[in-house]
């Protein structure tokens, strides 16, 4: 697994445990922050998953908007909290990481779908998130 798949597991962890304990992200990042320093082997990791987060928490609202644009039938009360937060992330990535190729976010975020969430999530993330990339990259 790349560094980058390692930041966006990393980042995806985050971003759920706020979500689902309702705490700020400055809380949960404080204390990943803290796991990292006395982890040396998941140093590659931390740059780029603490940026994700960041970026996620500053333009949530933006992102939370695009995300509903491109969800529909959905509203974010009603997505898993792992797909809210997955989307979140990708959406991110395509949005504010240009140098992250469409694809690449794309597979990448289903990949987390397939494996922590349900059986209908890949395919509805493929959906939002291509739906999102034609929106943003075009």
């Amino acid at each position: 697994m790349s560094a980058r798949a390692k930041a966006r597991k990393r980042a995806l962890d985050m971003l759920y445990i706020a979500d689902v304990r309702q705490v700020p992200i400055d809380e949960v990042l404080a204390e990943e922050s803290r796991r990292a320093a006395a982890q040396p082997q998941r140093a590659s990791s931390w740059p780029y998953a603490e940026q994700i987060v960041r970026g996620v928490a500053d333009d949530r609202a933006e992102l939370d908007a695009l995300i509903e644009q491109h969800a529909v039938g959905w509203t974010l009360s009603r997505m898993p909290v792992v797909d809210r937060a997955i989307l979140r992330l990708g959406a991110w990535e395509l949005r504010s990481n240009p140098e992250i190729p469409v694809a690449v976010a794309i597979s990448e975020a289903m990949e987390l779908a397939s494996v922590l969430s349900t059986d209908d999530s890949a395919p509805f993330v493929n959906g939002v998130l291509g739906s999102i990339a034609e929106a943003v990259r075009s």
